[in-house]
């Protein structure tokens, strides 16, 4: 199958999550001898950040990890016919522009012999929806949602069986548990500031129970405004700014225990979606606790695969018992594993869109099998 994937941005993961999940999909569809091309606009807003932040050497992780990969940069006024090309299924992300979006619409109306869909990783379907309901997506055959909540608010917008719930996964060619177990010690946090979305929570679940648990705690992240880093200085926090995701897995392997602090929004409204983070950690096999989040789809086993605090005193106590016992944290690591491994891998992703490419009557040959 030829795939064309218009993205944000696939070399940049700075505040940029999809770009994550896209690396081991993309890698996964490879794999399986899909002609993948994957498209990212000039002056991506994360990749410039990155550039600013740290240069050319801010792509190295990138670089050295996924030496398989790479994305054409285009124009704003760029022929967006002559990149599609022959095409079987394109893809675009939320995070485009919307004129951008219209005009591959506009291919597809006008003749465009390839199935195109709509794909949204965000929440401002529900916190933004006037500026989600701007995308012109009349001649899109379906929308990929990261979340069955946010399925159903595509449903209420009138799509019905063409929308398709498509969680996020863990690339397990990168995230995996270390070859060689090294000394571990502390909390570890790798997350961006939020747009405000979660400060209160970032205080009561990770700052305030790690002081309590007397744990060292190390913080990564960009989007740090200075009363963030005030607030994380006064805890104690080791703030680090931005790390590449491709060296989550070893930031992982030196720390104890990580913790899950969802947006509001997905605490609340679009319950049942975790941060790609929770299948990246678990896939690392660090113990990990939440603070509270419905997993409404029943993606995990809360209590067995990871810990859940209802409060920050809860959270501290789990911390504690992190620390103290080491057959719980290895029962966690393991259960952990099993659920990732069974169910949330960037390759169980490409088998669902496998499925989905079938339902729109794609031909799944590769070039292997041509």
């Amino acid at each position: 199958m030829r795939i064309a994937y218009f993205t944000h941005s696939l070399a940049s993961c700075w505040n940029h999550g999809n770009a994550h999940f896209l690396r081991g999909v993309m890698r996964e569809l490879q794999r399986r001898g899909h002609d993948v091309r994957v498209y990212e606009p000039e002056g991506a807003w994360s990749l410039q950040n990155l550039l600013t932040d740290h240069g050319e050497a801010g792509l190295e992780a990138w670089r050295g990890a996924y030496p398989d990969l790479s994305s054409t940069t285009f124009a704003a006024d760029a022929d967006v016919a002559a990149l599609i090309g022959d095409a079987e299924l394109v893809i675009v992300h939320e995070w485009n522009d919307h004129d951008l979006v219209a005009r591959i619409g506009r291919l597809r109306a006008g003749g465009g012999r390839f199935r195109l869909l709509f794909h949204d990783t965000h929440h401002r379907a529900v916190s933004a929806p006037e500026e989600m309901r701007a995308y012109d997506l009349s001649a899109y055959d379906g929308v990929l949602a990261f979340g069955e909540t946010l399925s159903e608010v595509y449903r209420g917008w009138g799509w019905g069986d063409r929308v398709w719930t498509w969680h996020e996964a863990a690339d397990l060619t990168r995230f995996h548990p270390p070859e060689r177990e090294g000394p571990r010690e502390g909390i570890v946090w790798i997350g961006n500031w939020g747009d405000g979305e979660r400060t209160e929570e970032i205080e009561r679940f990770l700052l305030a129970p790690a002081r309590d648990a007397a744990l060292p705690l190390d913080i990564y992240g960009v989007r740090y405004p200075d009363e963030a880093k005030a607030m994380l200085a006064r805890y104690g926090a080791r703030y680090h700014g931005w790390a590449p995701n491709a060296g989550a897995p070893d930031i992982f392997a030196r720390h104890l225990a990580t913790v899950h602090v969802p947006r509001r929004y997905y605490s609340t409204i679009l319950p049942g979606i975790p941060t790609i983070r929770v299948f990246e950690a678990l896939a690392c096999g660090i113990p990990l606790v939440s603070a509270p989040w419905d997993d409404a789809e029943g993606l995990f086993r809360p209590g067995t695969d990871y810990l859940v605090a209802r409060d920050g005193a809860e959270m501290a106590r789990h911390l504690a018992a992190l620390r103290d016992d080491a057959a719980l944290r290895a029962a966690l690591v393991a259960s952990g594993l099993e659920t990732v491994r069974a169910r949330h891998s960037c390759a169980h992703r490409v088998d669902e869109l496998e499925a989905i490419a079938r339902q729109l009557d794609l031909p799944l040959a590769t070039k292997d099998a041509a």
